[in-house]
């Protein structure tokens, strides 16, 4: 034993080489012996399911005639032919029926074991081939399947006892003749069994005898006669495909491939290991320059070690990178907070000057007016850079997936083109147009409305937003090849620099010159955009010259909507009371957004409830039927929104209800409207579409 720790490590390791050689040669001998015997069982194991499958094929492709001839035999007037032998009976009833029993052959015989009748297709050429012997022990078992064999080929023959209707179970009544059916077993039989069980069908002699084959599994079926002789034989056979030999052939590659890989082992062992550690050994003893170049030279985790101070300088150099990144990221960061400092101080500096200004009563009605106005901008301004912050939040947490549903997108183009012009400030001499595909989509496609329209709409206000004078167009074309729809705006405006091209869809990205500095915002917008783009499949990009304007490009994938479209049922409101002095219902838990609310629907002249948690909504809905309309703040204590509107359709279901909610994702939204809210109003609350709502369900309901 302490010869063996006194091996150097090559020969520890020769040692190990060749105990790893026996273990598995032995392994694979083992191996070998468990394929022979694992074979024998799989073919037998296989050959059983065959046999059980063939024969269940057999006996139900012969139960249907078995079924049709049991159902025939018990009949009156089948009865009543084998007295009578009425030809004209026989030609209506079993002559013109004949290819409905899908049998070669139909004869009846009297009990005197005569042919009264018979009737054969023109595959059967042979006049009597029933034996006359098998009536008298059909006569007792009253039902017989077996198979004959004539010049033709091989029969199957099915045969019964006639009897009077009111014995179906042939018990109470004595035969009053013999029906036969007949099929014969061509070709067309075998092909039809074979492409049932997925097998070769043939007949064969009856003393073939089927010896197993290598490939195949080979079942033959008996066709025995009415004596219990067997008189030929189906043969089924099934390709094998699970091939042993071909293991074995492995299994004797292994072994030869072992016993290489030893020798192989033992050389590169030396090469690779014994060559190397003896040049290290000499690096620590010495130090020589040489031992060490030579070591760089070496393959593996020794030039590895060789390479130790190249790879040391490649570290220094990407630490290097790393840091340099990591100041840029510190700067982004630094950039970023203080241009929120300035967006957000911006808007709340005119929102508290012009508050403060608001209180001089030396003030003109004009100049209110004006102040009212810069308010009211800056607090849309503060509001869109919040959104902006919280909906890059959500996509980098993952909370949106992107919502497929059939969209008519010539109509989407339209209701887009007629949403946005009115917003293009008036200054502006701005032409905005729709460029009209060649080829117009005739389906809906299937993509995420929303996402798709905000794109849109993100991409063209910010075309706006650096024209000043000019065009701004958008379109779209399709490509078939590729299986995309692409999108183009173009504008006439400022343009952009080659230079913030490469990073104007990044996160806080701003154009920065002296054309833009009175540009508001946080640079997120087109990071939205590319992040909605990509969440929908497709790729964005921009062209652009200085002076002339830029074009913006982004594809999503050509998928047609296939579903049925249904049409929804409108909603139907229904409350009692006149245009004016209605009763409404605000259910709303915060005091000042109660009030503003209350305020702005008491200017038109109505009554206000209030409700300060859902439950109490519901209460208050039950018990006043004047109500005629509630807005329902959607986060409210004891009960939300959604769980309070639920419980008032239930006793009220044509009450309309207005959702108010501080969510304003198109996530949010849409959830709202798909519950069933009649509509719905964002914090902060906006006056005149209030007032447009009130107008718009009043109007319906009192036209």
């Amino acid at each position: 034993m302490n010869r063996l720790f006194n091996l150097n490590t090559y020969f520890k390791l020769l040692l190990l080489i060749a105990s790893t050689t026996v273990f598995f040669f032995l392994l694979y001998t083992s191996l070998y012996l468990y394929t022979l015997k694992e074979e024998e069982r799989f073919y037998k194991t296989t050959y059983d399911q065959y046999d059980n499958e063939v024969k269940s094929l057999f006996r139900l492709n012969s139960k249907t005639p078995t079924a049709t001839i049991i159902d025939v035999t018990f009949w009156d007037e089948l009865v009543n032919f084998t007295k009578t032998k009425d030809e004209k009976w026989y030609n209506d009833f079993i002559v013109s029926e004949f290819e409905s029993y899908e049998m070669d052959y139909i004869g009846i015989y009297d009990l005197d074991k005569k042919i009264i009748n018979k009737t054969t297709s023109n595959r059967i050429k042979s006049f009597d081939f029933i034996p006359k012997e098998m009536m008298s022990v059909l006569y007792e078992s009253k039902l017989k399947r077996f198979y004959v064999k004539i010049p033709e080929g091989i029969v199957e023959v099915f045969a019964a006892t006639i009897h009077p209707s009111r014995d179906p179970k042939k018990r109470k009544t004595k035969p009053s003749g013999y029906f036969f059916m007949a099929r014969l077993l061509d070709k067309t039989f075998s092909s039809s069994l074979g492409n049932i069980s997925s097998s070769k069908v043939n007949l064969t002699d009856a003393d073939y005898v089927a010896n197993p084959e290598e490939d195949f599994v080979v079942v033959a079926l008996d066709l025995k006669d009415w004596r219990n002789e067997v008189v030929s034989k189906l043969l089924f056979k099934r390709p094998f495909n699970l091939n042993y030999s071909k293991t074995k052939e492995i299994l004797f590659i292994v072994v030869v491939a072992s016993i290489i890989n030893m020798l192989i082992f033992i050389y590169y062992t030396k090469k690779w290991v014994y060559n190397p550690l003896k040049l290290v050994k000499n690096i620590l003893e010495t130090g020589n320059v040489k031992s060490i170049n030579s070591l760089r030279k070496s393959k593996g985790e020794f030039g590895y070690i060789g390479n130790l101070f190249e790879e040391n300088n490649n570290q220094r150099k990407q630490l290097e990178i790393a840091k340099q990144k990591a100041e840029e990221s510190d700067t982004l960061k630094s950039s970023f907070l203080a241009n929120l400092s300035h967006e957000i101080r911006t808007p709340m500096n005119a929102i508290m000057g012009f508050s403060d200004l608001l209180n001089d009563d030396k003030l003109t009605e004009n100049e209110k007016s004006e102040y009212l106005k810069i308010i009211r901008n800056s607090g849309n301004s503060l509001v869109s850079i919040i959104e902006d912050l919280i909906e890059m939040s959500r996509i980098d947490a993952k909370q949106i997936t992107p919502n497929y549903k059939g969209l008519d997108l010539e109509k989407c183009m339209a209701d887009l083109h007629k949403s946005i012009k009115i917003t293009i400030p008036k200054e502006k001499e701005i032409e905005f147009f729709i460029v009209e595909s060649a080829d117009k989509i005739q389906k809906n496609i299937l993509t995420d409305e929303t996402k798709l329209k905000q794109i849109i709409v993100n991409l063209i206000t910010n075309a706006v937003k650096f024209t000043e004078k000019g065009f701004v167009s958008f379109g779209y074309k399709i490509n078939r090849e590729e299986g995309v729809v692409t999108f183009t705006i173009q504008d006439s405006g400022l343009g952009i620099s080659e230079d913030y091209s490469k990073v104007i869809f990044d996160r806080f990205r701003r154009i920065e010159d002296n054309a833009t500095n009175e540009m508001t915002g946080l640079g997120l917008g087109l990071s939205i955009t590319k992040a909605y783009v990509e969440m929908l499949g497709g790729e964005i990009g921009v062209q652009s010259t200085m002076g002339i304007g830029s074009v913006f490009t982004f594809t999503i994938p050509l998928q047609y909507d296939e579903a049925a479209v249904e049409s929804l049922p409108r909603k139907k409101i229904s409350f009692s009371g006149n245009y004016e002095n209605e009763t409404i219902l605000i259910a709303e838990d915060d005091n000042i957004n109660f009030l503003l609310l209350k305020k702005i629907i008491e200017s038109k002249n109505h009554t206000v409830l209030r409700a300060f948690n859902g439950q109490e909504a519901v209460n208050i809905c039950a018990e006043n039927p004047d109500i005629s309309l509630v807005f329902m703040d959607i986060k409210m204590p004891v009960l939300n929104g959604f769980e309070a509107f639920e419980q008032i359709k239930v006793f009220k279901p044509e009450l309309p209800v207005i959702a108010q909610t501080a969510y304003s994702s198109f996530e949010d939204r849409e959830r709202i409207m798909q519950f069933g809210f009649m509509d719905y109003i964002t914090k902060p609350l906006d006056k005149e579409k209030i007032f447009e709502l009130l107008d718009t369900i009043f109007m319906e309901i009192n036209p």
